[in-house]
């Protein structure tokens, strides 16, 4: 099926033009790679990357938290303000503790929790994971990880290999837009806004209904 600018201008209204054709050859040319090659398949599948990318705006995760924030989202790891107050505003010191030791990282000063922090259209986070990835889609993630947020191919690659390997194409068949943003966020976490996504895929592509 095609898919065009003004496709994703209409999914993605406050998107830049250049964010889009950054894009948009890699989407055209990948998708049906992974069977994402149905109007609601790749409806559900534009959805989700635009949430997940802030309609194209991140290809890094951000990590330029405040003392406080650091204390509501990782206060396992920063269990004081004294100690928040060390760490505020460094993403590269932030992502060496929080990923530290999991997803295949190292230690603190290993740096792998910098090296390989999320990145892409839907964030690949952790060194095993790029192992695992690069290998799938054939790029060398682990050595190049900045591929993922330099590289347009790489990032719609990787975020066809997330969908495909957790078999969403199956929940994208049902409409069950609740089921694949649990799959991709573990929770809830912007269902509305991936709604409003999903709402305008189907209407540029003339898919009756939304299941929210």
């Amino acid at each position: 099926m095609n898919i065009d600018f003004d496709m994703l201008r209409h999914i993605m209204p406050q998107a830049k033009d250049s964010d889009i054709q950054h894009y948009l050859p890699a989407i055209q040319n990948r998708l049906a790679t992974f069977d994402i090659n149905t109007p609601l398949r790749v409806a559900h599948f534009i959805a989700q990357i635009a949430h997940e990318s802030g309609q194209f705006k991140y290809k890094v995760e951000n990590l330029n938290y405040s003392a406080r924030a650091l204390r509501l989202v990782f206060g396992k790891y920063f269990q004081t303000d004294d100690i928040a107050e060390q760490y505020a505003r460094n993403p590269e010191k932030i992502a060496n503790v929080v990923y530290a030791n999991r997803m295949g990282n190292g230690d603190i000063g290993s740096g792998d929790g910098w090296k390989y922090r999320g990145r892409g259209l839907i964030q690949l986070t952790g060194k095993e994971n790029y192992r695992t990835c690069g290998n799938a889609i054939g790029l060398p993630l682990v050595e190049q990880p900045d591929g993922l947020a330099n590289d347009p191919n790489a990032a719609v690659m990787t975020a066809c290999y997330f969908w495909h390997s957790r078999h969403l194409n199956q929940y994208a068949d049902q409409d069950d837009l609740k089921s694949i943003t649990k799959r991709i966020n573990g929770g809830y976490h912007g269902l509305e806004e991936r709604a409003k996504f999903l709402n305008r895929a189907k209407q540029y592509l003339e898919i009756q209904g939304v299941d929210v």
